[in-house]
């Protein structure tokens, strides 16, 4: 086995990897002023964006839950990767060849385990879709695609292939070019059999690649085509160390920039349905892997959407018109409490999901069957509405006491009234009972499942403790929104507060250090550490200066200068400091400039002068007059302390 991979084609890959580029295929991200992105957090759940990109620095940092880091940080934790599975992986994307430390290369078992399992299923697409166009057993599979309207333009794009009828053909395939049985296994290619050995996972069906996000191969799901085939209907690749089903969507690879663009996200049922909504011109359309549409899935589509309380974004459900698709219908509205969107849905009247209505009326069809939406809790009303007998007083009655407390759950409340007044016209009933059934609903609890509030979160990882001798710090005041209008989330014990006025100054002059030293310079090297006045705030400018400081950090601008910090840092947790400092956007509209720097600096130093006068000042008061020479020796200390007051005094007033 290699050692491990190169510093420097590890500075390399950091280097040309775009960060925003990374993240993007994961979060939607908007401008949020200067030089930084913004978005909803991927690592935990939230309503408003507090998760920030800086591509200038490489770095990414969230507000509300701590965790920063640069691009080959998120990769681990937003795929569950190894250090060196996501320099691969980046290394692979942006073009860079790595060397590891006692020889060899990134080729066969030296991979990194994701990687090889990444590798292998992006191998047996190949081999699948190779086998449908020039396999003759596929015909079937053709022929099967072929009645659905799909040519071969379009199984191209989407990656279908063929997975022959025999035992062995992908085994033999994947042994050839150096895969163990137990990688395959591992990787959901392969089953087990019960007397031992091993076989082809899929055989005889049609196959269609899942990717993740970022476009890598992660899992197939396929399609029976035989009669004598006594598998289910759809077989879909197992859990797998690359593979999670309830946050898988097939076809978001392709469709997520336009989910992010459109502010629309329209979930199907089927591959083919994917395929049909996307030829039709319905490029945002999306189907689950063999799995239910769940909270997991909400999350994915919430962090494309830039999901809000003001009701930004739709999600459009292709349900069917059967029991089935009105179950379903029901348990996505009694899960709305989970997705601020709005939720919509669209049915065909002829029952037709979109690949039918595709082939019968073309794709006309499917992008007016989008069009035509309905809001999730009016088909989800008249569905209940549909059970009784609206003919008579007593089914009338029995629907509207159904049917309220469905209403008085609709999230937007200021629609509730306009929803009462369609269920009265829906009932044949008086607008004013219905509004009464549902303000009483309401007030019974009808309102319980209609917060907007995300599911309780994920435990939040916080940093240890930051352990400094040198000062102790203030964290009066917990105002609700830091400075930055971001919600202020609790700190661990000894972390600063972002939004604790009396270290505002530290802060900026920190972050001034960290993202233009070339500005901050020698004038922030002369501080000393009690200048500052809390421990975490002491240890990042005690790994500033282990870096070489700002003066060094001007020759040395950018992801390399913040990189060399974050190696100097005591800990994890300094280092989660550094990199909140290094991504939050200084105080100022525009650029900084050395003015606004030199202020920063110049208060920093006051306060830290003006606390040495009161020091000085209380220990005159304790001198003997009656003892000259130590008396005039302090006064001494106190006329030019104060001298040096009015000077940055002065010079605060000056700049500003």
């Amino acid at each position: 086995m290699p050692g491990r991979i190169r510093n420097e084609d590890v500075a390399l890959v950091r280097e040309r990897a775009r960060i925003d580029e990374v993240v993007a295929e994961y979060v939607a991200l908007r401008n949020s002023g200067g030089s930084s992105l913004a978005g909803l957090c991927p690592f935990h759940d939230e309503k408003s964006p507090s998760f920030n990109v800086t591509p200038s620095r490489g770095l990414y940092y969230c507000f509300g839950c701590s965790e920063g880091g640069d691009v080959i940080t998120f990769l681990q934790k937003i795929d569950q990767l190894t250090f060196a599975e996501a320099v691969e992986r980046l290394a692979g994307r942006y073009g860079v060849q790595l060397r590891y430390e006692e020889g060899g290369s990134a080729v066969g078992r030296d991979r990194a385990p994701k990687t090889r399992y990444v590798e292998a299923n992006r191998a047996a697409q190949q081999f699948y879709a190779e086998q449908l166009a020039t396999f003759p057993e596929a015909q079937t599979g053709q022929r099967f695609l072929s009645e659905r309207g799909f040519d071969q333009a379009a199984t191209e794009r989407f990656g279908v292939g063929y997975a022959p009828q025999g035992w062995d053909a992908l085994t033999r395939h994947l042994r050839g070019l150096g895969y163990s049985d137990s990688e395959l296994l591992t990787g959901g290619l392969l089953s087990q059999r019960a007397g031992g050995g091993v076989y082809d996972r899929f055989r005889g069906r049609l196959v269609w690649p899942i990717h993740s996000p970022a476009g890598d191969v992660i899992g197939f799901g396929a399609r029976r085509l035989y009669e004598d085939d006594t598998g289910p209907k759809y077989l879909n690749t197992p859990e797998t160390p690359v593979y999670r089903k309830s946050e898988v969507l097939f076809g978001l690879d392709l469709a997520r920039r336009e989910i992010a663009r459109q502010q629309q996200a329209v979930v199907v049922e089927g591959y083919t349905d994917v395929m049909a909504c996307h030829l039709s011109g319905v490029g945002t359309a999306v189907a689950t892997c063999g799995t239910s549409f769940g909270e997991d899935h909400v999350r994915v589509l919430r962090r494309l959407l830039m999901d809000r309380n003001e009701l930004h974004g739709e999600v459009i459900f292709t349900f069917d018109g059967d029991s089935a698709g009105q179950k379903a219908a029901v348990r996505a509205f009694t899960e709305d409490r989970n997705f601020v969107t709005q939720l919509f849905v669209a049915v065909e009247p002829d029952g037709l999901d979109p690949c039918e209505l595709w082939q019968a009326k073309g794709p006309e069809a499917v992008q007016a069957l989008v069009t035509g939406r309905v809001p999730l809790s009016e088909f989800v009303v008249k569905g209940v509405l549909d059970g009784f007998d609206l003919r008579t007083p007593e089914g009338r009655v029995a629907a509207l006491r159904e049917a309220a407390p469905m209403v008085a759950r609709t999230k937007d409340t200021s629609l509730r009234p306009e929803y009462a007044r369609s269920l009265a016209g829906w009932l044949g009933m008086e607008v004013e009972p219905v509004l009464a059934a549902v303000a009483a609903a309401a007030r019974a609890g009808g309102t319980r499942g209609t917060r907007t509030d995300p599911p309780a979160h994920r435990a939040e990882r916080r940093p240890e403790r930051v352990e400094h001798p040198a000062a102790s710090g203030s964290t009066q005041g917990s105002p609700e929104v830091s400075p930055l209008g971001v919600p202020a989330a609790a700190p661990a014990p000894d972390r600063p507060r972002r939004d604790d006025r009396a270290l505002v100054v530290d802060r900026e002059v920190l972050k001034a250090a960290l993202q233009c030293p070339d500005l901050a310079g020698a004038s922030f090297d002369e501080l000393p550490p009690e200048a500052f006045g809390h421990p975490a705030y002491v240890a990042v400018r005690s790994a500033v200066a282990g870096a070489g400081g700002a003066a060094t950090g001007a020759r040395d601008q950018g992801e390399r200068w913040v990189a060399r910090v974050l190696d100097a840092a005591a800990n994890d947790a300094v280092r989660s400091v550094v990199y909140e400092l290094a991504v939050e956007p200084l105080l100022i509209a525009g650029e900084p400039d050395a003015r606004y720097v030199d202020i920063q600096v110049g208060q920093l130093q006051l306060r830290m002068v003006q606390r040495q006068v009161a020091e000085v000042r209380s220990r005159l008061q304790r001198t003997d007059p009656a003892q000259a020479e130590e008396y005039q020796r302090v006064f001494g200390e106190l006329v030019g302390l104060e001298h040096r007051s009015r000077q940055l005094r002065e010079r605060a007033v000056g700049g500003a």
